[in-house]
């Protein structure tokens, strides 16, 4: 039994050509919410984790380099490793109360 290149029609799986795969949506751009109409919400988070905690920041709505950036911020400020990825903020250790304090501050009021 002989498997059979369904990618393309023409069996063509893969070209150095950025405008030979054309016919894939481009993603759409998401503009990043003002800091005032941000609702984000943090809180602890073990599961999956091996029973240790983090602090996970959700509701982020916008690019995915303002939401690295801001990932970047608390990062700093908590003197911790985390990550910022699939619309989530994510902090090695418990540090909700100082999170949302300087969220406030930062300006986005929303924060519980």
């Amino acid at each position: 039994m002989s498997k059979k290149n369904t990618t393309r029609p023409d069996g063509l799986a893969y070209s150095t050509n950025k405008e030979f795969f054309n016919d894939f949506p481009e993603e759409e751009s998401r503009e990043t919410l003002p800091k005032e109409k941000q609702k984000l919400r943090v809180k602890l988070d073990t599961k999956q984790r091996a029973g240790k905690v983090v602090t996970l920041v959700d509701g982020f709505s916008g690019t995915n380099d303002d939401l690295e950036a801001l990932g970047k911020q608390l990062k700093t400020k908590c003197g911790a490793g985390g990550s910022a990825k699939d619309g989530f903020i994510i902090i090695q250790g418990d540090y909700r109360e100082k999170v949302v304090a300087w969220l406030k501050d930062w300006g986005y009021v929303l924060t519980k």
